[in-house]
């Protein structure tokens, strides 16, 4: 036997690359394993009870039946009546339970409630699936929230409301049915999740939630596109929500409107309308004016590059709480790169990361919301649903701050002393 085979065979190493005898010299950091964010959610999650979910297997096997015999795990059902598998069942959003009677909306803490409309459309139509999509990707996810210590299941009391009768070839009519709605929701002390659809909706969406406030309301704009026109092609299209939404005081329009209902909600002020992301090519030419006139913020991607996420969405929140009670967040979804999210009607490259737009929403919902919408998700254009994924992401990512700074749900009650 060779030297070489007699090192070999005793297992000695010579100097290979990926063999160390010694133990490498860090220097200190200075960070504990307690002290990483990852040990602070899950110590916050720890003390959430599972009663919700103990509740669920129960149902589940009073309605679905027992499982086979073979199947080991006997919390499971015959019959799919819960969240798993996340490919099965009938989807409501997150599986939540589907308030039929909507007259009981009051039972619930917060509602997702579609708005399939996209006959306000001036490019690509296809939004009025958009509800529907992001409610089949969000069975993806179970409500644990690892990343802000937060079990939606456990700590929020919600409800998927089911889709507005909306009138395809009547925007008028469309924008009265969507506020009646938004309205008794947010009238039964509900917060209200409206999933479009276009961003026409904004109008009335906003028109449901501001008259019941007593005082002002701030509207935060996520988006790559101003939205603040009159009219488009003479009809109040998704060109136009903010003109329509925004008071502007003594001002008088040129134009016949007869037929609509108000022309700006005296609480809705311009200066507390913060508009981020605002740029690009397509879709500012006419709004840009009426920005400017009014008196909006508009902060283009140049302000989310030049101060970072976190602080932009820090100086949105001063400018739309300035004097106001309440604050609406709009999330269109084009505001995020078209790398991420192609499933949207006008898409505008040099858009938000996902990243970072998680991580200015979730600033902005640190403060509390009236209501919010995610808008403008169009499935035909869509890839492996990753749009609608964000979609859903943004909407829980909210919620989930939302809870965890005890602005909505109770927490308090779903959780044990640390």
């Amino acid at each position: 036997m060779s030297d070489h085979d007699d090192d070999h065979h005793h297992g000695h190493s010579h100097g290979h690359p990926h063999a160390h005898s010694h133990q490498h010299a860090f220097q200190p950091h200075g960070v504990k394993r307690e002290d990483t964010h990852g040990a602070r959610t899950m110590e916050a999650l720890s003390r959430v009870s599972q009663h919700k979910q103990t509740e669920e297997t129960a149902r589940s096997l009073e309605f679905g039946l027992e499982a086979a015999g073979s199947v080991v795990d006997r919390n499971i059902s015959c019959f799919s009546r819960g969240h798993q598998p996340a490919f099965a069942g009938i989807n409501t959003f997150m599986k939540a339970p589907y308030c039929e009677d909507i007259r009981q909306i009051g039972k619930y803490e917060a509602a997702f409630v579609g708005a399939p409309f996209d006959s306000a459309t001036t490019y690509r139509p296809g939004t009025r699936f958009g509800p529907q999509a992001v409610r089949r990707i969000s069975a993806l996810y179970d409500g644990y929230w690892f990343d802000g210590g937060v079990d939606i299941y456990e700590e929020l009391d919600l409800c998927d409301a089911g889709d507005i009768f909306v009138i395809p070839g009547n925007i008028e009519k469309t924008f009265d049915q969507v506020t009646k709605a938004v309205s008794h929701i947010y009238t039964s002390g509900v917060f209200p999740i409206i999933c479009g659809g276009d961003h026409s909706l904004g109008f009335p969406n906003v028109r449901g939630i501001a008259p019941h406030i007593d005082g002002n309301v701030g509207i935060i704009h996520i988006d790559r596109h101003i939205d603040i026109q009159e009219k488009d092609m003479d009809e109040r299209m998704h060109t136009t929500p903010w003109f329509w939404t925004t008071h502007e005081g003594s001002a008088v329009s040129h134009r016949d409107h007869s037929h609509m209902h108000d022309v700006g909600l005296p609480n809705c002020h311009p200066k507390n309308l913060v508009q981020i992301g605002i740029g690009g090519w397509y879709g500012n030419r006419p709004g840009t004016a009426v920005a400017r006139r009014r008196g909006t913020s508009v902060m283009t991607m140049h302000d989310v590059e030049k101060h970072g996420p976190r602080k932009a969405a820090e100086i949105a929140l001063e400018m739309a709480w300035e004097g106001c009670k309440a604050v609406y967040l709009s999330f269109d979804i084009d505001s995020i790169d078209p790398g991420f999210a192609p499933g949207t009607g006008s898409p505008e490259p040099g858009g938000l990361l996902p990243r970072e737009a998680f991580e200015m929403i979730r600033t902005i919902a640190q403060e509390g919301l009236c209501g919010m919408e995610v808008v403008e998700v169009s499935p035909p254009y869509d890839v492996n649903d990753n749009t609608a994924q964000l979609a859903t992401r943004v909407i829980l990512d909210v919620l989930g701050t939302l809870i965890a700074n005890d602005k909505l749900g109770h927490r308090a009650k779903a959780t044990s002393k640390p």
